[in-house]
């Protein structure tokens, strides 16, 4: 069972931030993102292989597990994403927590096949869920390179659409940001997000990119770009256009750089 319940002294970072626990059914992700950090800890625990972590197994017993009511918000998942193979026991769940009265963050890189049926399944729970979908940059080719088994741009503003529609709550997370100047991703997104669009630097690239693609000479080049781009000078330079706006929240990394404080509690989403 990978569930995050205990909150330390350090402050919230990464998922930490969002929620105060965590639910994940799966190992590995048919995504396969080069910059996944569940994929490098997988590998480094010899849970998973770069070569394996593409072709997922689902643990029946985290899906089969009793789902209490949870003090904080949950998200779901963490550590992969939801995806036509693993709709069915996402919905299960994913049912079952919020009939426990919980309230849950679902977090995805969304299909339109997926966000459609989440969207009919989890209706009577709508006040209960916000709904976060990954989105790191507008240009296909980026997206293709450093996700390539996930959905494209416009797949993903369509299920934001869809998700808006239907009077879901919604969020975009741009962490990682894949392009140097993210401007244009929030400018696409902002019609359709109630919640929130929270930016982020890339993190930890240097460490993972070995484990999650040995010998990946391109991925290094281009993660080495990304890094440079997100230099403080940079990333100050972004908060000043955008810390005015009410939607747009930072991510621990950006919020180093500029000087915000850290929430002291797990889960306050700020």
């Amino acid at each position: 069972m990978h569930t995050a319940t205990v909150q330390s002294r350090r402050p919230p970072t990464g998922t930490q931030e969002w929620a105060a626990s965590n639910v994940n059914i799966q190992d590995g992700c048919e995504h396969d993102c080069r910059y996944c950090y569940a994929k490098t800890m997988a590998i480094r625990f010899k849970r998973a292989t770069a070569q394996s972590w593409i072709t997922p197994h689902l643990r029946q017993h985290d899906v089969d597990r009793r789902y209490t009511k949870r003090d904080g918000r949950i998200m779901f998942p963490t550590a992969h994403d939801i995806t036509p193979a693993n709709l069915d026991p996402c919905l299960d769940v994913l049912t079952r927590m919020l009939a426990a009265g919980n309230e849950v963050l679902i977090v995805s890189k969304p299909r339109v096949v997926c966000i459609t049926r989440l969207c009919d399944t989890l209706l009577p729970y709508r006040d209960q869920i916000v709904l976060r979908f990954s989105i790191a940059s507008t240009d296909d080719a980026v997206l293709s390179f450093w996700e390539p088994g996930a959905p494209a741009f416009t797949e993903r503003l369509d299920c934001l659409r869809l998700a808006y529609a239907r009077e879901f709550a919604t969020s975009v997370s741009c962490e990682p940001m894949l392009d140097a100047n993210p401007d244009a991703l929030v400018a696409a997104v902002r019609p359709y997000v109630t919640d929130s669009i929270w930016l982020g630097k890339i993190n930890r690239l240097r460490n993972i990119l070995p484990l999650n693609c040995p010998g990946d000479a391109a991925a290094v080049r281009r993660g080495a770009a990304i890094m440079a781009s997100q230099n403080d000078t940079a990333i100050r330079a972004l908060f000043r256009r955008h810390h005015t706006d009410p939607l747009i929240k930072w991510k621990d990394s950006i919020k180093t750089v500029v000087g915000l404080a850290h929430p002291k509690e797990h889960g306050l989403d700020i």
